[in-house]
């Protein structure tokens, strides 16, 4: 959004907070904007020359394989062969588009191509073209090809872009390659990015001595958060780790540092105790008391654990700047850099490339300003690209959240539920948010992504859901799915306690309190592919077996329900031996990629579950690759049933769905199995032992 539109949607608290409208707007970061496509739009994103067609593509490539989903629509729309449509990504030269996120790129992009794509047919059968601005007179859904009900049946395209990943084509901005580029990288001082820090003094002279060595550069980009780096360049990539070596950089760091103990500073209970908390998501009138279910969970930091390290490629041609880079939103980035350089916006391009893997975590201007910094300083092409211990201290991460889950029955119904929650900044985070505007954010609207998954879509009498934020000392951020994970796992886990209280079986408690017709089918047809016949304990030996059930609504319009087995040894380790998910995100038009993106989830909530952890240590991550940030390896994933609900609704997303109810199975077969509630995630294995 525009500065002056988030002024006005904030409303005027921040005014009345911070002094003088005039006094905000020269201290405001630069914000995303959000346009909505629609079928005018989308006629810039096909065109048609000598042939063939074009398809600009809206999104950015980041895995889930849109580029695919989208050149299926206007391959059917156009009645052009696959391979008669050639797909680019884009630049900022063509009209802006909204960034990449929130699983919404089949819910909002879908049929505004398809109306550009059925609009340029047309105009190509009766002989004409499809001018530039010209209008485009939307038609009936239902006239629209791709919209049939069979047009995609049966139908499993190459993969866009396969073939050049499989053969190692460049596709990433880590690929790209400039004449006379060097390789850069920003040191940052071993600290929380929430505390002042800056270079203090460094060994050039040892530098100089490295094979490769370029230069240090101190106007190296913006600060991250109160951190500020310092810039070296090498002629060749394996010379950047020896040069810092050498430089032995010694820091200034302030002494006086935010709150390090960062559990305390997130306690649920320590924050009751003081009254209730601010942000009220559903409000119902309860009395504090006399509750039937009374549940504590915690979960910790979690680290994006993406396969590429972010990366970019800067370079300066007569004051004017050209970037390619792996983010979710090149129009952002121009923006950013635009504003930070003090250029034009027309005199910065960003190219995207696509992405190895994103999950919320490239939004944020990084690699982009601090190679463009190098590229000025040394004029010429840089290519910087973050090492894995950069993308885990310097990067931000799903914050860490204590719930406290209360419920009270009456005649095996639950007739009051409350669920209460600390944490930090989803939406508004710290990465680009400045301490002060981000008070004013809380103020005003807290921050929805880290609600999200609060509201609850059973049928209680009264419920109660609020939460607060808290500011810290390791940044956080977007994490697929926001916060709808792990709100989810606490509500779905205490939902299932509840039923066992109740004595009665969880699928049926659940469906006793669902009146949605939609949620109501994917837990039934989960229920039935997975020959459900109750959660109860059952031993073979000393090995422990559990099964448990979840289900949700991702974002009011995409539903599903998942089972997971488990199995646990003596040790307490946990092997899920199958999974099974039944989802509804409305027209599906490529099922395989639906599918994928199911698995994907899934294997994230085998993460979140068991493994996902991020070690922090005086107020800092202490992270430096994998062993320390561990992801599920392939050893832990269980056999996966996906069963996709056929469906006429209007498409929505399907890429964070399942972190809905995957989490939460998997944690209530454990309950299953053990007998053992478990309240801090990722599990302990010897928490489980016999």
């Amino acid at each position: 959004m525009k500065r002056r539109t988030f002024l006005k949607v904030t409303g005027g608290s921040l005014v009345a907070l911070f002094g003088t409208g005039a006094a905000i707007w020269s201290q405001m970061p630069v914000l995303p904007t959000r346009p909505a496509p629609d079928a005018q739009a989308a006629a810039g994103w096909i065109s048609h020359k000598d042939g063939k067609y074009i398809l600009t593509l809206p999104r950015i490539e980041m895995g889930q394989n849109i580029t695919t989903s989208l050149k299926q629509i206007a391959c059917t729309e156009l009645g052009a062969a696959w391979n008669a449509v050639e797909v680019k990504l884009h630049n900022t030269s063509m009209q802006k588009v909204r960034s990449t996120v929130g699983s919404e790129s089949i819910q909002y992009f879908a049929e505004p191509l398809a109306q550009a794509c059925a609009a340029l047919r047309d105009a190509l059968t009766n002989g004409k073209t499809v001018r530039d601005g010209e209008r485009i007179d939307p038609r009936p859904v239902g006239e629209l090809k791709s919209f049939q009900r069979s047009a995609f049946d049966r139908q499993s395209p190459e993969l866009v872009h396969g073939r050049e990943i499989v053969t190692g084509k460049p596709l990433y901005a880590a690929d790209i390659h400039r004449p006379g580029l060097v390789y850069g990288r920003v040191l940052r001082a071993p600290s929380s990015s929430e505390v002042t820090s800056k270079p203090k003094s460094w060994n050039i002279n040892a530098a100089h001595v490295v094979p490769g060595f370029f230069g240090v550069i101190e106007d190296c980009g913006p600060a991250i958060g109160k951190a500020t780096g310092l810039g070296i360049v090498a002629s060749r990539p394996g010379a950047l780790s020896l040069i810092a070596d050498a430089l032995d950089v010694e820091w200034e760091i302030d002494t006086h540092s935010p709150q390090s103990d960062i559990q305390t500073l997130i306690n649920v209970d320590r924050h009751l105790n003081n009254g209730s908390l601010p942000h009220t998501v559903l409000e119902g009138p309860l009395q504090d008391s006399d509750w039937d279910i009374n549940l504590r969970v915690d979960l910790s930091f979690a680290s994006h654990g993406q396969i590429e390290p972010r990366a970019a490629v800067a370079e300066w041609i007569d004051g004017q700047l050209k970037v390619w880079a792996g983010t979710q939103d090149a129009f952002f980035h121009r923006d950013f850099l635009a504003d930070h350089f003090g250029v034009p916006k027309g005199d910065v391009t960003v190219q995207s490339c696509r992405i190895g893997g994103a999950f919320g975590g490239k939004v944020p201007c990084s690699v982009e300003a601090e190679a463009a910094a190098l590229a000025r300083a040394v004029q010429r092409p840089v290519k910087v690209q973050w090492t894995r211990e950069q993308e885990l201290t310097q990067a931000y991460h799903r914050p860490p959240s204590s719930h406290r889950v209360k419920a009270r029955l009456d005649n095996g119904r639950v007739s009051a539920w409350d669920h209460q929650q600390v944490s930090s900044h989803v939406i508004f985070t710290p990465f680009a948010i400045p301490k002060w505007l981000q008070s004013g954010t809380d103020l005003a609207v807290g921050d929805p992504g880290t609600a999200r998954g609060m509201e609850t879509a059973y049928q209680f009498a009264r419920s109660r859901a609020q939460y607060q934020l808290e500011r810290l000392s390791v940044h956080t951020g977007a994490w697929r799915g926001l916060g709808a994970g792990p709100n989810m796992l606490a509500a779905e886990t205490a939902m299932d306690e509840a039923a066992r209280i109740a004595g009665m079986d969880p699928l049926d408690f659940r469906l006793a309190h669902i009146s949605d017709p939609r949620l109501k089918t994917v837990l039934e047809r989960v229920g039935s592919i997975a020959n459900w016949r109750g959660s109860a304990q059952r031993t073979m030996g000393r090995k422990r077996f559990g099964r448990g059930i979840a289900c949700g609504i991702y974002k009011q319009v995409s539903y599903v329900a998942t089972v997971a087995d488990i199995i646990l040894d003596d040790d307490g380790e946990i092997t899920i031996t199958h999974m099974w998910c039944t989802h509804d995100c409305g027209r599906v038009f490529n099922a395989d990629q639906v599918k994928a993106q199911c698995e994907g989830n899934l294997a994230w909530s085998i993460g979140m579950v068991l493994c996902a952890g991020l070690p922090v240590k005086d107020g800092r991550v202490v992270a430096e690759g994998f062993s320390d940030s561990p992801v599920p390896i392939m050893s832990q994933f269980p056999e996966m049933t996906i069963d996709l609900i056929e469906s006429s609704e209007k498409p929505v997303g399907a890429g964070e769905t399942a972190l809905m109810s995957g989490p939460a199975a998997i944690a209530n077969a454990v309950r299953s199995a053990t007998g053992i509630r478990a309240s801090r995630f990722p599990l302990e294995p010897k928490e489980l032992a016999l």
